[in-house]
């Protein structure tokens, strides 16, 4: 198999920076390129619109802003700033990653095996994890990879 483009989803979690240095180490073996991929829950955003006292554009601007600032301190407290490509979209989760795995028909999709709401999250008890969706969405690999690699 010839990796050339390997997807990281990453939700700032300590699962999903291991996911991106072992994404990182396979790059380096194989010579392969990494896009960051960071969606913003639409579920979450919305529950936030619904209370913000600021406008609906002037909190979402807020927000992606945030998140901005997230991913560029997530990649350089893991070496991955200058190695990297990075994206931020906005929607559920699993459909997202399956989006942009096809669109940039990435080989390989390195993620950690539970985020940053945790083991126990009554979403994930029911309807599964975002990475169990993903597999299932995708004719491509995922590799999962636990927190402490």
């Amino acid at each position: 198999m010839d990796i050339k483009s390997i997807l990281v989803p990453v939700d700032f979690s300590k699962c999903s920076a291991s996911a991106l240095k072992y994404a990182l180490f396979l790059a380096d073996k194989f010579g392969a390129s990494v896009v960051v991929l960071h969606v913003i829950n639409k579920s979450h955003l919305a529950s936030i619109l619904r209370i913000s006292p600021l406008s609906r554009d002037e909190t979402k601007k807020q927000i992606w802003l945030q998140h901005k600032q997230e991913l560029k301190k997530f990649l350089q407290q893991n070496e991955g700033t200058d190695r990297v490509e990075s994206i931020i979209c906005e929607g559920l989760p699993f459909q997202e990653i399956a989006k942009k795995a096809k669109e940039l028909a990435v080989d390989l999709i390195v993620m950690g095996g539970y985020g940053r709401m945790g083991q126990e999250d009554l979403e994930r008890i029911f309807f599964g994890s975002t990475a169990e969706k993903v597999i299932r969405l995708l004719p491509c690999p995922v590799l999962c990879v636990p927190e402490k690699v």
